[in-house]
């Protein structure tokens, strides 16, 4: 008998699931960079003792202030989603996903949660060593906060570390370690905080700017530019590496994902890289969700097979190579893995029956099929539509695109500002403080892109190769969930919008004048 499952409700849910986590990631980057920012302008306060520089933390204080409080009713939210919109995904990896989330609010959430009262009312009350040693336990904590959310979501895309306990129908953890430090969590977590510290950088340098143009507060602008100039430089760089790696580590364990990444359809050696392409729809995809060829490309030649590989003659799979099958690579076409994992859903089913019956032989033998093909578990339910199990090529393959050209502007862009920094020219250079406020939107638009390319490009997976999004959504009504979606959107519209509106007031204001509190 084949489950039937309403696609609607499916959709809506991820809807409702992308809307939260977009507003919240709008808040964390800003958060996790910021953070370091204001430690790094302390330290050099402390051992300077120049009381300009603690007026210049003071303000990119209040900046954090306002972002983190945002930030927080935000992830309480999407936490709570997982409970309410994905249940059967919380039950089959409660005993796994749970712990590094229990980690987060016991150790880092509270760490960066007690900190920062301190940091932000212990101003004359406290040392100035002990206030600052606060300042930089709200930054590790904040990035802490970050770590083992980061562990969590990679595992669901590289799961280790486990076992199946057919008794029970979930995943247990057999090795703390290997999931804290897979490859995936690795590179996850790397790429993402240098990623976000970058972002941080440009807002700083963005508003820094505003000053400059408007003649205001010049010195603490020049300051303020001068350190995230330095920090973003060296954390872009550090994004672009760790972003390389990260390519590495998919290509080895999401080739689905790294084929869409480049809009590869069929696989090669020597695979080029598509530095800029335009994807055309064909005649068997006329809705252009799986893009086969490319109306417009510009290739750098055989440097995917060593980006990926270190070998310009490594074979780089495709779409069609992952779906059909590749003997000559050992690639299972996809009609395989189906079988072998209809053959551990049917093993699972036989295993509670027997069970239930005391069939204690049966047991053995139903387990036994369930082990030999646990791994490919969620390719059984896509026996009716395995071309669901291709994600949406051009969204992936554009996010990706977009992602990387920012990333390399904004190393640029630091060493420009640097520069004009070194030869005492930023204060008078219009065009460049006019584009440094036009970074601030599109570091946004490069971190969201970021995430799009990492959750979009693994579909139709929550847990790759074990879980289809469709088996681990709740059972609800959709018309709930829509109606939900939309008073979500509203207030987290609204409050974004109170957010801007209180940012923009600070920043019209500007850093208060020495005295102030």
């Amino acid at each position: 008998m084949t489950e039937t499952f309403d696609y609607s409700l499916i959709d809506w849910s991820r809807a409702q699931f992308a809307l939260t986590a977009m507003y919240h990631w709008i808040f964390v980057p800003l958060t996790l960079g910021l953070g370091f920012i204001m430690a790094i302008m302390e330290t050099i306060y402390v051992r300077t003792g120049d009381p300009a520089w603690k007026r210049i933390t003071k303000f990119w204080m209040t900046i954090f202030g306002i972002n983190f409080a945002i930030g927080v009713a935000t992830g309480i939210i999407l936490e709570f989603e997982f409970g309410t919109n994905w249940s059967n995904y919380s039950w089959f990896v409660g005993d796994i996903f749970g712990a590094p989330l229990a980690i987060e609010g016991i150790m880092a959430f509270f760490l960066e949660s007690t900190f920062i009262a301190v940091m932000f009312f212990g101003w004359n009350k406290i040392s100035k060593k002990f206030h600052l040693i606060s300042t930089w336990l709200v930054a590790i904590g904040a990035s802490l906060s970050a770590l083992w959310i980061l562990v969590a979501n990679a595992w669901m895309q590289l799961p280790v570390g486990m076992k199946f306990n057919p008794e029970t129908a979930r995943n247990e953890m057999a090795n703390f370690w290997e999931v804290l430090l897979s490859p995936m969590a690795v590179s996850k977590f790397l790429h993402t905080i240098s990623s976000s510290y970058t972002l941080a950088a440009l807002v700083v340098i963005g508003i820094s700017s505003w000053f400059l143009l408007k003649k205001r507060h010049v010195v603490f602008a020049r300051r303020s530019i001068v350190v995230a100039a330095v920090f973003g430089l060296t954390t872009s760089l550090f994004t672009i590496l760790t972003g390389d790696y990260s390519a590495k580590v998919i290509a080895r364990h999401q080739p689905m994902k790294f084929a869409a990444f480049e809009g590869m359809y069929v696989g090669q050696r020597n695979a080029p890289l598509i530095a800029i392409g335009v994807v055309s729809s064909s005649p068997e995809d006329p809705e252009n969700k799986n893009a086969k060829d490319f109306a417009f490309k510009i290739e750098i030649p055989n440097f995917l097979s060593y980006m990926a590989f270190q070998d310009i003659n490594a074979f780089i799979p495709g779409i069609q190579d992952l779906m059909d099958g590749n003997e000559e690579h050992d690639i299972l076409p996809v009609s395989e893995k189906i079988t072998r994992g209809k053959l551990a859903i049917d093993a699972l089913a036989d295993f509670k029956t027997a069970k239930n019956a005391g069939d204690e032989e049966k047991m053995l033998k139903s387990r036994q099929v369930l082990d030999e093909n646990f791994k490919y578990f969620g390719y059984g339910y896509f026996v009716d539509d395995p071309s669901r199990l291709i994600p949406n090529v051009p969204v992936t393959f554009y996010s990706f695109h977009l992602m990387v050209a920012l990333g390399m502007w904004f190393l640029l862009f630091f060493a420009i500002v640097l520069l004009l920094v070194y030869k005492g020219k930023i204060a008078g250079s219009g065009f460049w403080l006019r584009i440094a406020i036009v970074n601030i939107p599109l570091a946004y638009i490069a971190s969201q892109a970021g995430w799009i390319t990492a959750e979009m490009g693994r579909q139709p997976w929550v847990i790759q190769d074990l879980m289809p999004t469709l088996t681990a959504v709740s059972r609800l009504d959709t018309n709930a969930v829509i109606t939900t979606f939309i008073l979500f959107a509203l207030i987290f519209t609204t409050l974004l919008i109170a957010e801007l509106k209180i940012m923009f007031k600070q920043i019209k204001l500007g850093p208060k004048p020495e005295g102030g509190n």
